[in-house]
C-alpha cells in the first residue's frame, strides 16, 4: 500500500493497484497484502482514529474476558477474538462509540503452577522457606511472559482492541475494586466460613470451586473393590461394601444403606461366609447369580440394618467410639442401586454425602470440625495412618487392597472405567477433602439468578435455556478462598477463634485501620500480611489477616467494576455502560466466567451484568480429538495465517458450526478452499472493475466516477444485483441485531457468488464498453456500488481484503466533505436504498439461475463443455409465471448455456413428462401401520393424470386409504421411453429442463473456435498482459492430421475476429523484423498448434 505523505496525509487511493495503469495486480498474495494493510493502519493510527471519530456517539459497552499470558494464544482464543471483533466493528459502523480494552488474568493457579514446576516447589514449607515476597516476585516476573506474542497474534488476526489502556488483575486499582466487591457481599452477610467437602488439587495444594472441578473430566480406570465388615454381634456375618477409592478405607467411620431397598443375607457356599448386600446387586460379587452357589438366609429392608455395629477395617480412629456414633450402619436415600452392593462405606472427610450423613448421625460434630482427614496438603497420608504414612493416596490404593486381602477383608477386586475430575491447571486427579473454606452464598439466590438469566439474550439460545439454566438451578455456594500466595488477598482481619472479624473494602480504609502514615502502593500478601488492626476488645491481641487469597474467578467475575476502578473512579461511566451490551466466550465459560459474572452482579445489583451473549463451541483437531502440542495433530495458527491470511481464517471459523456452540474439526483444506472459492473470485471481480475503468478511458476517453444518485438502470442484471445488495444490507442488519453471525456469513458469500459467477459473467461485454461508453458507465456504476457495498458490509468480517479493495475504489468515490474516509472502517454501515428494491427482478433472476444451473449440470453429466454450442433447451413448467420470468431473461440463458434456441412450454405430454407421488413414509407408516406397504405399492401405479387430479383437489384414495397433500410429495420427471432420446433431462422443484445433446459439424466448429479464444485469453494471462495491452496473434498447426483446426480457423474466422477484436493470422504472415513477445504450444481435443504473440 502507498504510504502517507505530509503533503497528502489521507491519500492512499492507489493501494494494490498497478502504478502505471491503475489496474489491480493480476497476482495477489493475501498474507503479504494484509501485512501492508497492518502497516497502513499503524501509519494512520486507524483504531484510535475510529474511536476519535465516534467519541460523541452513543456508547456500546463490551466486556473482554481476560486470558492468562502465561500461555500462547490458540484457535479458541482466535475464534472468540474474531467474534468479538466482528460484533464491535459492526457496532462502531452502526454509529456507536465502542471502547475495547484488552484484559490480562495475572493471578491464580495457572501462574503459580508454572513457578512450582520451575522451582520444584512441593508444599507450603517450600514457599515459606523462600519467602512469600520472593515467591510472588517470581510469579510477577512471568505473568506477561507471552504478552508480546499475544499482542502480535491478536493484531495479526485483524482485531482492533486497546492494549495500551488494558487492565491487569494484578494492578492496585483492579484489586481494590475486587476488595470493594467482597466488602459489599460481606456487609450483606453473603460470605461465611465453613468446613465442607471440597474438590482439592493435591498438585496445587488448594481447594477448588465446584464449577472448576467440572471443567476437566477424563475417563480413567480405577480399582473397584468389595470389602467385608463383620458384625460385632455375629462375626461370621459381614456387610459387603463396594468402593472405587480404596485409599479412603483407612478413614472409614460407618456404612450407609438405603432404608427402602431390599437387602439379602446369603451364605456363600464356596467360602462358607454369610454376607449382607442389596439383593438386586448380587451380580457385583457373582458373575452370573443364577449359576452361583449361594443360599438366601434372610431378606430385610435397609431400615432393619440401621444401628448394626461392625468390626473396623483399621484401628486408627477406634478411640472415637467412646464419644461418637462410629462403626455402625446408617441409612440415607442417597444410596442407589445402580452399581456396587447397595452399601456405601462412609469416610466423612472425603465425601460430600458421607460428611452430611455423618453430621446428621453424630459421627462428627455439628460443624464437622473434628472430621478425621489424615491426608496432608500434598495428598499423602499423615502419621495417624501408620501403615501407609507418607504415601500419596492414589498410589496407596494397591497397597491398601493388598493389606485387606491379607487380613481376609477383601472379597472381590476389579477395575472400573469411569469419568473422573482432574485439576484444570495441573491436569492431575482431584480428591474430595474436608477443609475449612470461605464461601459466597449462591444457593439462596438461585431464583434471582434464573430470573436475571431470563432477561439476557443468548446465541444459541439452547445454551441459556438448557445448559446455563440447569447449572443455575443446581448452583451451590461458591468456595472463593485459595490456600495460595499469588492473588488478591481476602481482606479479612480476625482473631484466632474468628469471634472478631474486620472486613476491609479499600486501600485507604486499611491504611487508617492499620494506622499507617504513608500510602499503600501494593496489596499483595507480601505487602500486607504483616499489617495488623487493633482489636476492639481491650487487652486483646491485634487482628491479623487470614492467609487465604481469593479465587481468580472472583477477580474475573469482578471485571466489570474493577477494570474501571469502580466505585473509586468512573462512577458515571460505569453507570452509563452497565450492564454491558455484549460479551462472548466459549461454551466452557457457562461454568466459569459467565457464571461468576452473573453471581456477583446479581448479589450487587440484582441484575445480569450483560445483555447479549454469543457462545462458541470447541475447536478440535481434524481427527476429532483435542488439539495437542504433544501429538502435533493441528497446524499452528500463525502458520495458517502466514500461508492463507487472517481473513481466510476468520471467515473459516465464523462460517462453521462452532459459532452455534457446536464443535469444529479444524481442517487446513477448509481455509485453503475459501481462498479459491471466495477470496480469489471476489478479488478478480474487483480487478476486473479496475481494468474496465482503464479500458473505458483508453477506448472512449471517459474518466469513470461513481454516481450514487444515478437513475435506476433499465438493464435487468443491473437492477437484480443492486436489488440483491439492498436485500443483503437489510438481512445483515436484521441478523446482526440478533447476533446471529452464522446466518450472516452464508448470505454474504451468496452475494459474492452472485457478483462473480453471475453478474460479471453476464455483463462482460457491457462492462468492456462493447455497447458504447454510456452503457458501460451504467454497468460500471452498478458494479462499483456492489463492490463498495461489499467492502462496507464485509468489513467487520474480513477487515483486510475490504480495506485493500476500498483503497482501490476510493479514487472513483467522492466522499462527503469533512469526513475522514481514509479507511473503510471509518465509514458507516450501509443503509438499504429503497429505490433499488425489486422483488420481481430477484424472483426472475433466481428462476433463471435454476434453469442455467440445471443446464450446466446436464452438460457436466454428458461431458459437453460450455464452449460447444447446442441446438435447443426446453423449459417445461405448468406455472405460466415461471415460464414468463425466464422468457424475459432468454438471452442470458442462451448465452450462458451456449444454446441456439430456448423453448418454453407447459405441454407435459409432448415432452414426455410424467408425474410421480412419493409418500411421507414416516408419517404414513405411523398412521397406516400394516396397510402402508399396500398403499406404497399402489402409489407406484398411479398415472400422471391421476396425480394431476390429486394436485388440483388435494386428496386421493389409494388402496382404500384417504391421502391429503401433506401425505404426498409430487415430482415431475422425464420418461426415457417417450421416444425423445436426443434430450437429456434436468429437474428442479418448479421446472423440468430438457437439453438437446446432439451435435453437428457446424456446432462442433463453433465449439473449437470458442476453445481457440479460450487459449488466447489464457496465454494473455500467462504473459501478464492487461486488457489494454495491444499484441498481434499468430498461429501455426503442429499436429492436425485431419485438418480439424485448419477448418475451424477458416470457417470461424469472422466469429474469432468479432470476439477477439482482431484477426488471428498464420505464421507465414509474420514480418521478418518483428520480435516474438510470447509463444507456446496449445492443445485442443488431441490436436496441437503453436500460438504466438508479438507486440504492436
Amino acid at each position: 500500500m502507498a504510504a502517507q505523505t505530509k503533503e497528502n496525509p489521507v491519500d492512499n487511493g492507489d493501494a494494490g493497484l498497478d502504478d502505471d495503469l491503475g489496474i489491480a495486480s493480476a497476482k495477489i498474495n493475501f498474507p503479504e497484502e494484509e501485512m501492508k494493510i497492518l502497516k497502513f493502519w499503524k501509519e494512520i493510527d486507524a483504531f484510535k482514529t475510529q474511536l476519535e471519530i465516534t467519541k460523541d456517539k452513543p456508547a456500546y459497552t463490551f466486556y473482554d474476558g481476560p486470558p492468562f499470558a502465561t500461555g500462547l494464544p490458540h484457535y479458541g482464543h482466535l475464534l472468540a477474538g474474531t467474534i468479538k471483533d466482528i460484533v464491535t466493528r459492526y457496532a462502531a459502523a452502526k454509529g456507536h462509540y465502542v471502547e475495547r480494552r484488552f484484559g490480562w488474568d495475572c493471578h491464580g493457579l495457572p501462574v503459580e503452577h508454572e513457578i512450582d514446576k520451575k522451582l520444584n516447589i512441593r508444599d507450603r514449607n517450600d514457599v515459606m522457606a523462600m519467602g512469600i515476597d520472593n515467591y510472588n516476585a517470581e510469579c510477577r516476573a512471568i505473568v506477561m511472559r507471552y504478552s508480546s506474542e499475544w499482542v502480535s497474534t491478536v493484531e495479526r488476526i485483524g482485531r482492533w482492541i486497546d492494549f495500551e489502556n488494558d487492565y491487569k488483575t494484578l494492578n492496585l486499582s483492579f484489586m481494590e475494586s475486587v476488595w470493594w466487591v467482597f466488602k459489599q457481599l460481606w456487609d450483606k452477610d453473603q460470605v461465611y466460613r465453613s468446613f465442607k467437602i471440597m474438590p482439592y488439587s493435591t498438585a496445587c495444594t488448594t481447594p477448588l470451586a465446584n464449577f472448576e472441578a467440572n471443567q476437566n473430566f477424563k475417563d480413567v480406570i480405577d480399582p473397584a473393590v468389595v470389602v467385608s465388615f463383620p458384625l460385632v454381634t455375629d462375626p461370621k456375618t459381614a456387610i459387603l461394601a463396594w468402593t472405587t477409592t480404596p485409599w479412603t478405607l483407612p478413614s472409614n467411620l460407618g456404612l450407609c444403606v438405603n432404608p427402602d431397598f431390599d437387602y439379602v443375607k446369603i451364605n456363600d457356599q464356596e467360602t462358607g461366609q454369610n454376607w449382607i448386600l442389596l439383593e438386586k446387586r448380587l451380580d457385583t460379587i457373582y458373575k452370573d447369580p443364577k449359576k452361583a452357589k449361594f443360599k438366601v438366609l434372610e431378606r430385610m429392608k435397609g431400615s432393619a440394618l440401621k444401628g448394626l455395629e461392625y468390626i473396623p477395617l483399621f484401628e486408627y480412629f477406634a478411640s472415637r467410639k467412646a464419644t461418637r456414633t462410629t462403626f455402625r450402619v446408617l441409612t440415607d436415600s442417597y444410596v442407589t442401586d445402580e452399581d456396587g452392593t447397595g452399601v456405601v462405606h462412609q469416610a466423612p472427610g472425603f465425601g460430600e454425602d458421607d460428611f452430611r450423613v455423618a453430621i446428621a448421625n453424630g459421627v462428627v460434630d455439628p460443624e464437622g470440625s473434628d472430621t478425621p482427614c489424615p491426608v496432608d496438603d500434598k495428598g499423602c497420608f499423615t502419621a495417624e495412618v501408620t501403615d501407609f504414612f507418607g504415601q500419596y493416596v492414589k498410589d496407596a490404593d494397591k497397597v491398601i487392597s493388598k493389606t485387606l486381602k491379607e487380613r481376609g477383608r477383601l472379597i472381590r477386586q476389579g477395575t472400573l472405567n469411569h469419568s473422573y475430575p482432574f485439576c484444570w491447571r495441573s491436569d492431575t486427579p482431584l480428591i474430595y477433602r474436608a477443609i475449612p473454606s470461605w464461601f459466597v452464598r449462591v444457593a439462596n439466590i438461585r431464583d434471582k439468578l434464573l430470573a436475571a438469566n431470563k432477561e439476557t439474550y443468548w446465541v444459541p439460545d439452547f445454551v441459556q435455556e438448557k445448559r446455563f439454566a440447569n447449572w443455575l438451578e443446581n448452583s451451590r455456594d461458591w468456595a472463593i478462598s485459595r490456600n495460595r500466595y499469588w492473588g488478591t488477598p481476602i481482606p479479612l482481619w480476625t482473631n484466632e477463634d474468628f469471634s472478631e472479624i474486620v472486613c476491609v473494602g479499600s486501600v485507604e480504609e486499611l491504611r487508617q485501620l492499620a494506622g499507617l502514615p504513608d500510602e499503600i502502593t501494593d496489596i499483595h500478601r507480601e505487602s500486607i500480611d504483616h499489617l495488623t488492626i487493633p482489636s476492639k476488645t481491650p487487652g486483646a491481641p491485634p487482628l491479623r489477616r487470614i492467609e487465604e487469597v481469593l479465587d481468580c474467578w472472583f477477580e474475573s467475575g469482578s471485571m466489570p467494576y474493577a477494570q474501571q476502578h469502580y466505585p473509586f473512579d468512573n462512577k458515571d461511566k460505569f453507570a452509563n455502560g452497565f450492564p454491558a451490551d455484549f460479551i462472548a466466550e466459549g461454551l466452557d465459560q457457562t461454568r466459569g466466567w459467565f457464571y461468576t459474572l452473573l453471581v456477583l452482579s446479581t448479589h450487587l445489583f440484582g441484575t445480569a451484568p450483560f445483555k447479549n451473549v454469543i457462545v462458541n463451541g470447541l475447536v478440535l483437531a481434524a481427527d476429532g480429538k483435542k488439539m495437542s502440542k504433544r501429538l502435533k495433530n493441528y497446524p499452528e495458527p500463525n502458520i495458517i495465517i502466514d500461508v492463507y491470511g487472517a481473513d481466510a481464517l476468520r471467515l473459516y471459523l465464523i462460517n462453521s458450526p462452532v459459532v452455534r456452540a457446536e464443535t469444529l474439526r479444524f481442517k487446513e483444506e477448509g481455509v485453503k478452499e475459501l481462498l479459491a472459492q471466495v477470496f480469489l473470485p471476489w478479488y478478480n471481480a474487483y480487478r476486473f472493475f479496475t481494468a474496465q475503468v482503464v479500458l473505458l478511458k483508453k477506448n472512449h476517453g471517459v474518466n469513470f466516477k461513481y454516481n450514487p444518485d444515478q437513475e435506476v438502470s433499465s438493464n435487468v442484471m443491473d437492477r437484480w444485483i443492486l436489488a440483491s445488495c439492498q436485500s443483503l444490507i437489510q438481512f445483515v442488519r436484521q441478523e446482526m441485531e440478533a447476533y446471529r453471525l452464522y446466518t450472516v456469513v452464508p448470505r454474504l458469500l451468496r452475494l459474492i457468488d452472485d457478483l462473480t459467477n453471475w453478474y460479471v459473467r453476464a455483463n462482460r461485454k457491457r462492462l468492456k464498453g462493447e455497447n458504447g461508453s454510456e452503457d458501460a458507465q451504467i454497468a460500471l456504476n452498478a458494479l462499483f456500488e456492489v463492490l463498495f457495498t461489499l467492502c462496507r458490509t464485509m468489513g467487520p468480517f474480513t477487515p483486510f481484503i475490504t480495506e485493500l479493495m476500498y483503497q482501490g475504489l476510493r479514487p472513483f468515490y467522492s466522499a462527503p466533505s469533512g469526513t475522514d474516509v481514509r479507511s473503510v472502517h471509518f465509514l458507516e454501515f450501509p443503509e438499504p436504498n429503497k429505490r433499488y428494491f425489486d422483488d420481481v427482478i430477484e424472483r426472475r433472476v433466481s428462476r433463471m439461475q435454476k434453469v442455467i444451473e440445471q443446464g450446466r449440470l446436464i452438460r457436466d453429466t454428458k461431458t459437453l463443455p460450455l464452449k460447444t454450442p447446442l441446438k435447443e433447451l426446453v423449459v417445461v413448467c405448468p406455472d405460466p409465471e415461471f415460464l414468463e420470468d425466464v422468457r424475459t431473461l432468454e438471452s442470458y440463458v442462451t448465452d450462458e448455456l451456449n444454446v441456439r434456441t430456448l423453448t418454453f412450454t407447459s405441454d407435459d405430454d409432448k415432452y414426455g413428462v410424467r408425474y410421480r407421488a412419493e409418500p411421507d413414509s414416516k408419517a404414513l407408516g405411523q398412521r397406516l401401520r400394516g396397510a402402508f406397504r399396500e398403499v406404497d405399492k399402489a402409489l407406484k401405479t398411479l398415472t400422471s393424470a391421476q396425480i394431476k387430479a390429486f394436485m388440483e383437489t388435494g386428496s386421493i384414495t389409494v388402496a382404500g386409504a384417504e391421502l391429503s397433500a401433506s401425505d404426498l410429495t409430487v415430482t415431475r420427471e422425464f420418461d426415457p421411453a417417450s421416444g425423445l432420446s436426443h434430450y437429456a433431462p434436468g429437474t428442479d422443484k418448479e421446472a423440468l429442463i430438457l437439453l438437446d445433446v446432439t451435435l453437428d459439424s457446424s456446432l462442433e466448429k463453433e465449439g473449437l473456435a470458442r476453445e481457440i479464444m479460450n487459449r488466447v485469453q489464457r496465454m494473455r494471462k500467462e504473459a501478464g498482459l492487461n486488457p489494454t495491452d495491444a499484441v498481434e496473434y499468430y498461429w501455426e498447426p503442429l499436429e492436425d492430421p485431419a485438418g480439424v483446426l485448419e477448418s475451424a480457423f477458416v470457417s470461424q474466422s469472422d466469429f474469432l475476429e468479432k470476439n477477439l477484436k482482431q484477426k488471428i493470422k498464420r505464421m507465414s504472415e509474420l514480418p521478418k523484423d518483428v520480435k516474438i513477445f510470447h509463444e507456446n504450444k496449445q492443445e485442443i481435443k488431441g490436436v496441437t498448434f503453436l500460438l504466438t504473440f508479438t507486440k504492436q
